[in-house]
C-alpha cells in the first residue's frame, strides 16, 4: 500500500512540474497571451491536487479489500440492524450474546469488564480458528493457573451463543463436574455379575437353537424365511391395539422392522429363536468356545429332525420398570414352545435326549470352554422387551387374541410340527452367491440373536406324514382350522398378570421424562395413540478400523473408541444383546450384535411419524426445523458415569446459553406438547402430541449445576447398557480410565467444538434428524445454510417412505408420498430417461455426432450456394429460392417430348401406309446406331441424334413430294 501511494504522489508531482514549466515557457511570448496562458494554465492546478486527494482517499478500501479475503458471514444483518454502525458495541461484546444482554442491564459490568481480563480473553489469545470451528491449543500449566485463578472472581460467560460453550466450567476437572452434576464417578457401586466359574471371565450370547424367522410385507425386507408353520405376525400388535411402548428393539418376531416404520424402532431383521444350547462366550482366552469347535462339534452328531409344540403366549420377566413407583408397569412378552420327544425303533431314550447327551459329549471332546451351560435352557421364545399396555384391560385383550391364534396353532398341529421352509436363504445373512435349500428340520449356530452363521440339517428326511404337517399353514389349509378354533383350552396366565386393574394415566407425564431408559417402554402424554424413536441430534459416529460394514464418519474431533474395552478387562457381559453402542466389534467374543457406530447426542425426542396417532409426519417435520435458525452447536465433554438403570454414559455440559441450548428453547416453542397452558407455534401451523418435550420446557430447566435440573435439556451419549463389571473395583477403574480422556478433551477444547468433517458438515455444528438410533435421516446447516438428506451412507434427494401403508393404494392421498406412488405421479417422459440412460459418455457422443452432423450439412449448403447463387444474390435469398424450387420439371418435360415424338411418328407411318419396310428399317438403323453411341457423352449423342432425325425428315419430304407429283 506504501509503495502504491508514493507512486501515486510521484506521478502527481511530476505533472505539477511540468505545469509549470509549460506555463513559465508559455508567459514568455506575447503580451496579449500572457494573461490567457497564465489563466489557462494556473487554474488547474487545485482541480488536479483535489482529484488526486480524491483517487487516495477511494483507493484505500479499494486496496484493503483487494489485499484481504472474507467469508460470507452475517454482517448484512447486523449492519441493517445497528444502522451501519460498528457489529460490536458495549466494550466489543457480541450483539445479542448473554454477555451483551448482562452490559445493557448492568452498566457497572462493564466497567468490570473493562477493568479485570477474563478467562475468555485469555482462552481467544491462546486459540486456533480452524473453519468455523475453535480449536484450543494445548496449554501449559501456567496458562491454566491463571485461568484457574480469574475464573473464580468471573462469573459470567463472556462469549456470545455463536462463538462457543461451557466456559464458565473450565476450571473444572471430569471427576469434579460428576460431583457437580449430583452423579458417583469413583465408588463403582454399580450392577456387577459374577458367573460362578473362574475358569470363565466373560459371559456371552452365542447358542444353538431352532429359528422361528418369518418375512412378511410389512417387515424387514431382508428377514429370513425359515419357518412356514407359525405365522409370527399373527401374535404381535404391530397396529398398537392393545400395546402402548415397548424398549428401542420392539418386536423381535414377525417380520422385523423396516427402517421408515412409523414407531422408529431398530431396523433388525427378525430374529425369533429358541434357545437350545447356550455355548456363551466365544473367546478362548477367558474360558469360551470358539466357532470352529462349535462347527466341528455338531457335524460330528447326528440328530433327527425336532418337533415343537406351542404352548402359549405368556407375559413377565424383565425389570418391571414403574411396579412400585406408581406409573405404568412394564415386562417381557414370551411365546413358550416345548419339544416334543419322539422315540425311534422302540428305544429307550427319546431322540432329543440322545441328541443333547452326544452333543455335549462332542462339545467336551473338542475341548469346549467352560462357560458353556452345562443343561439345555428352557425353550422359549422372547417377543419383546419392556412392554407398556395401555391398561390392564387392554394387556387382557392383548394376551387374548394372541393365545387364540395359538389355540389354532394347537389344533392344527396336535403332536407337534417340525420347522422349516421350503425357500432359499444363504448363512450369513448378505453373503451372495451361497443360497442353499433351507428344508425342515433344521438347527441353527447364532453368533448373536440377529446373526445365524451357519445351518445344520437334519439327520433324515420328513415323512410322507410330517411332510404333510410341515406344509399344512404354507399351502393354504388352515382356513378350516381358523374357523372351528373360537375358544382357548389351556391356561395362558402368566407371573406378571395379577397385577389388578390399572390403566396408563397420560396426565403424569412430566418434563423429564425425556431422559428416558431406551430399555424400556415410554409413558406417553395425553393424546398420543402410539410410541415413536424419532429424535433431533448431534450426530457422533465414525468409521473405525473395526471393519464395521455401514458406520459412516460424521465426526473427526473425538475418536471413542478409547472408552470401549473391547478386551473386557473390567466388563464380563451386557444385560441386552447390544454391547458397545458406539461401535461394536466383529467376532466379539460376547456375542453381543454387530451394530455400527451409532453415537450421537439426542436432543429433542420427536415421537412417532404416524400424524394419524397424534404424532407429526416426516416432510412436516422437515419443513419445520428447516426455518429454524440456530448458531454453530458447540458440544463439551463432562464427564464419564453410569446411571441408575446401569447404562454407561457421557455427559456433555448443558450450557443453556449455548446455541445448544437456544436451539432446544425454539424447537420446545414450536414443537413441544401442550402442557401447563403452555402451546407451541409455528408458521406451518403443523403440531404433534407425541413430542416428549413442553412447549414450556426450556435448556434452562435441564440438567447441570447451572440449570433447576426439572426439565428434559441434558445433553448425553450412550456408551454401553446395562453393563455388568467383574467388581465394583473394576467399575471405578473403567470410570477413571474413561474420565482422564475426558480430562484430556476438555483442555483439548475448553470452549467446546463444533464437530463435523470434510466431508460432512464442514463447518461444523450442524443438527441431524435421526429416525431411529441406527438411521440417520436429514442433516440441518446452521445458520439456515441448507440442508440434505444422509441417509445409508450416502447424500441422496429427499424420498419419504413411512411404513406401513395407509388403505386404497395410490388413490388415497396419505400413500402419495410413497415410493412407489411417487414414481406412479411424477413419471418422468420417456425421453428424459432415455436420455439418462445414455450416461455422460453417451450424451457427449450423441451430442458430438448431431453437431458434426450440422456443420457437415452447413459447410455443403455454403458450398452448392458460392456455386449457383446468381449475381449479387444473398445466402438467404438463395436458400428460400432452392427451398421452394420445383424438382423434377427436366424428366416431365422429356417425358413430353418423347410422348409427342411417338405421335409424331405414328400420324407419318399413318401417312406412309405402304412405307412400312423403309420404316422399320430406319428404325433399325437408328437403334443400332443409338446403341453404339450409348458410351459417348450426352451432346454429342443428341447432335447426332438431331442430324439423323433432319436427314430422314428431309428424305421423307422428297418421298411425298415425288407421290404428290
Amino acid at each position: 500500500r506504501r509503495i502504491i501511494l508514493l507512486s501515486v504522489v510521484n506521478s502527481q508531482q511530476q505533472r505539477e512540474e511540468h505545469s509549470q514549466h509549460r506555463s513559465v515557457r508559455c508567459c514568455k511570448m506575447v503580451a496579449t497571451q500572457r494573461r490567457r496562458c497564465g489563466r489557462k494554465q494556473t487554474t488547474p492546478q487545485p482541480m488536479i491536487s483535489s482529484l488526486s486527494a480524491a483517487l487516495i482517499v477511494i483507493g484505500l478500501p479499494m486496496f484493503q479489500t483487494g489485499v484481504e479475503a472474507r467469508l460470507a458471514d452475517r454482517s448484512r444483518v447486523i449492519h441493517a440492524r445497528t444502522n451501519g454502525a460498528s457489529r460490536r458495541d458495549k466494550n466489543n461484546l457480541p450483539i445479542e450474546g448473554a454477555a451483551y444482554r448482562m452490559g445493557v442491564s448492568n452498566p457497572d459490568y462493564l466497567n468490570e469488564m473493562k477493568q479485570e481480563p477474563t478467562p475468555t480473553r485469555a482462552l481467544k489469545k491462546n486459540s486456533v480458528t480452524t473453519g468455523s470451528s475453535t480449536l484450543q491449543k494445548r496449554k501449559d500449566l501456567d496458562i491454566i493457573e491463571q485461568m484457574n485463578e480469574s475464573f473464580e472472581d468471573h462469573i459470567h460467560r463472556n462469549l456470545g451463543q455463536l462463538t462457543g460453550c461451557c466456559s464458565n466450567n473450565y476450571a473444572y476437572s471430569a471427576d469434579e463436574m460428576c460431583a457437580v452434576y449430583g452423579e458417583d464417578c469413583e465408588s463403582g457401586e454399580t450392577p456387577s455379575h459374577d458367573s460362578g466359574d473362574e475358569s470363565c471371565t466373560q459371559d456371552g450370547l452365542s447358542f444353538i437353537g431352532i429359528s422361528f424367522s418369518v418375512n412378511v410385507a410389512h417387515g424387514n425386507a431382508y428377514s429370513y424365511q425359515l419357518c412356514d408353520q407359525f405365522p409370527m405376525e399373527n401374535i404381535i400388535d404391530r397396529n398398537y391395539d392393545y400395546v402402548m411402548s415397548m424398549d428401542e428393539d420392539g418386536w423381535l418376531v414377525g417380520g422385523g422392522y423396516k427402517s421408515f416404520d412409523y414407531s422408529g424402532k431398530m431396523p433388525y431383521i427378525d430374529s425369533s429363536h429358541t434357545e437350545l444350547l447356550r455355548v456363551g462366550s466365544m473367546d478362548v482366552e477367558k474360558g469360551g468356545t470358539s466357532i470352529e469347535q462349535v462347527y466341528s462339534a455338531m457335524e460330528s452328531v447326528y440328530f433327527a429332525p425336532i418337533y415343537i409344540f406351542p404352548e402359549k403366549v405368556k407375559g413377565g420377566g424383565g425389570g418391571h420398570s414403574g411396579d412400585d413407583d406408581g406409573s405404568t408397569p412394564s415386562g417381557d412378552v414370551t411365546l413358550g414352545v416345548s419339544v416334543v420327544e419322539t422315540y425311534t425303533d422302540n428305544a429307550n431314550y427319546g431322540d432329543y435326549e440322545t441328541f443333547l447327551d452326544n452333543l455335549f459329549n462332542a462339545m467336551s471332546a473338542v475341548s469346549a470352554g467352560s462357560c458353556m451351560d452345562d443343561k439345555d435352557t428352557d425353550p422359549h421364545v422372547s417377543m419383546s422387551r419392556g412392554v407398556k399396555f395401555k391398561s390392564s384391560e387392554h394387556q387382557e385383550g392383548y394376551f387374548y387374541s394372541s393365545n387364540l391364534e395359538v389355540a389354532v396353532w394347537q389344533a392344527m398341529y396336535p403332536k407337534g410340527v417340525i420347522i422349516g421352509s421350503s425357500g432359499y436363504a444363504s448363512f450369513p445373512a448378505g453373503s451372495r452367491g451361497n443360497k442353499q435349500y433351507v428344508g425342515y428340520g433344521n438347527l441353527y449356530f447364532f453368533f448373536d440373536r440377529a446373526n445365524i452363521t451357519k445351518a445344520f440339517r437334519a439327520g433324515r428326511d420328513l415323512s410322507d406324514e410330517e411332510a404333510t404337517y410341515s406344509t399344512l399353514y404354507s399351502k393354504g389349509y388352515s382356513g378350516d382350522y381358523y374357523e372351528s378354533t373360537t375358544e382357548i383350552n389351556f391356561d395362558y396366565s402368566g407371573s406378571h398378570d395379577d397385577g389388578g386393574e390399572w390403566e396408563h394415566n397420560p396426565y403424569k407425564w412430566n418434563a423429564k421424562m425425556a431422559m428416558h431408559d431406551m430399555t424400556d417402554g415410554w409413558d406417553l402424554p395425553p393424546n398420543c395413540g402410539q410410541e415413536g424413536e424419532t429424535f433431533l441430534g448431534i450426530p457422533l459416529s465414525r468409521k473405525s478400523d473395526s471393519s464395521l460394514m455401514d458406520t459412516s464418519t460424521f465426526q473427526e474431533q473425538f475418536d471413542f473408541s478409547v472408552l470401549m474395552d473391547t478386551n473386557y478387562t473390567y466388563i464380563t457381559s451386557f444385560g441386552t444383546n447390544h454391547g458397545w453402542l458406539i461401535g461394536e466389534v466383529i467376532g466379539n467374543g460376547v456375542g453381543s450384535i454387530v451394530d455400527k457406530d451409532t453415537a450421537h447426542i439426542p436432543l429433542f425426542y420427536t415421537g412417532t411419524t404416524n400424524p394419524d396417532a397424534g404424532g407429526i409426519g416426516l416432510s412436516d417435520l422437515i419443513k419445520i426445523v428447516k426455518k429454524i435458525q440456530f448458531g454453530t452447536l458447540y458440544i463439551k465433554p463432562a464427564f464419564v458415569f453410569i446411571d441408575d438403570d446401569g447404562h454407561i454414559k457421557m455427559q456433555f455440559e448443558a450450557d443453556a446459553n449455548s446455541a445448544l441450548g437456544y436451539l432446544y428453547d425454539s424447537l420446545c416453542k414450536e414443537l413441544g406438547i401442550s402442557w401447563n397452558y403452555d402451546t407451541p407455534y409455528n408458521s406451518n401451523g403443523v403440531y404433534t402430541n407425541c413430542a416428549m418435550h413442553a412447549a414450556g420446557d426450556r435448556a434452562k430447566y435441564g440438567c447441570g449445576n447451572e440449570n433447576s435440573n426439572q426439565g428434559g435439556f441434558c445433553p448425553q451419549m450412550t456408551i454401553a447398557y446395562s453393563a455388568r463389571f467383574n467388581s465394583e473395583d473394576d467399575a471405578a477403574a473403567y470410570l477413571a480410565k474413561c474420565n482422564g480422556y475426558i480430562d484430556y478433551w476438555r483442555s483439548l477444547y475448553p470452549s467446546g467444538v463444533a464437530v463435523g468433517t470434510s466431508q460432512f458438515c464442514s463447518g461444523g455444528g450442524c443438527l441431524a434428524l435421526f429416525l431411529n438410533r441406527y438411521d440417520l435421516f436429514y442433516v440441518f446447516k446452521p445458520d439456515l445454510g441448507g440442508s440434505w438428506v444422509e441417509y445409508g451412507g450416502a447424500s441422496m434427494a429427499p424420498t419419504i417412505s413411512p411404513a406401513p401403508t395407509a388403505s386404497g393404494g395410490c388413490d388415497n392421498a396419505k400413500n402419495f408420498h410413497l415410493d412407489r406412488c411417487m414414481r406412479k405421479n411424477m413419471r418422468p417422459r420417456a425421453s428424459a430417461v432415455v436420455w439418462d440412460s445414455l450416461g455422460t459418455i453417451g450424451q457427449f457422443s450423441l451430442f458430438m455426432l448431431v453437431f458434426m452432423s450440422a456443420t457437415l450439412s452447413v459447410s455443403i449448403f455454403l458450398a452448392r450456394a458460392r456455386k449457383r447463387r446468381k449475381p449479387g444474390e444473398s445466402y438467404l435469398d438463395f436458400f428460400i429460392r432452392d427451398a421452394t424450387k420445383k424438382r423434377g420439371g427436366k424428366k416431365k418435360k422429356k417425358k413430353v417430348k418423347k410422348k409427342s415424338k411417338l405421335t409424331r411418328d405414328l400420324e407419318k407411318a399413318m401417312l406412309e401406309g405402304d412405307e412400312k419396310p423403309t420404316r422399320s428399317r430406319s428404325k433399325s438403323v437408328s437403334k443400332s446406331k443409338s446403341g453404339r453411341s450409348k458410351s459417348r457423352d450426352r451432346t454429342s449423342r443428341s447432335k447426332s441424334r438431331s442430324r439423323k432425325s433432319g436427314k430422314s425428315k428431309s428424305r421423307s419430304k422428297s418421298k411425298t413430294r415425288q407421290q404428290l407429283v
